[in-house]
């Protein structure tokens, strides 16, 4: 984890037990470096997306702090466009007050519903306190499985 947005700038891997494959991409939105950098990112994201078959759920990270922004909701069209399943992850959680918390997390659950390929709810997450982290395990575990996420 950092505190510095844009630190992942390559395509990696994570074999989760040879049942599930983690893959962490580059990001889109707001990072700390060159613009052209971050259109090469997007480009190599975009690319490792298409096509994929076995692809089962991308999970989307939101900034808490932030809620969804304009980058992200034209990400969510894109995903809708290519019907590539996603859950939208709430991020640094407890940064945020707890009624704040419960607004954003109720307007990006609402926001879910509008869109085709998104998953009908939200996880709001702290990797710091590791609230979320359980039932976003438990999500991508019932993937694994190829049980039901709800």
């Amino acid at each position: 984890m950092s505190h510095t947005p844009g630190r992942t700038q390559q395509i990696n891997f994570f074999d989760l037990g040879h049942r599930l494959m983690l893959v962490d991409l580059p990001g889109y939105g707001y990072a700390e470096a060159p613009k052209g950098a971050i259109k090469d990112w997007t480009r190599l994201a975009d690319r490792f997306l298409r096509g994929r078959v076995a692809l089962k759920r991308i999970a989307l990270l939101i900034d808490a702090r932030r809620g969804l922004m304009a980058g992200d909701r034209a990400i969510m069209t894109g995903f809708d466009e290519r019907a590539v399943s996603y859950l939208m992850v709430l991020t640094k959680a407890d940064a945020v007050k707890p009624p704040a918390l419960a607004r954003t997390l109720a307007a990006v659950r609402e926001e879910a519903t509008q869109h085709v390929a998104a998953f009908p709810d939200a996880i709001a997450t702290s990797a710091r306190t590791g609230a979320g982290i359980p039932e976003l395990r438990a999500h991508f575990a019932a993937l694994a499985l190829g049980a039901p996420t709800r």
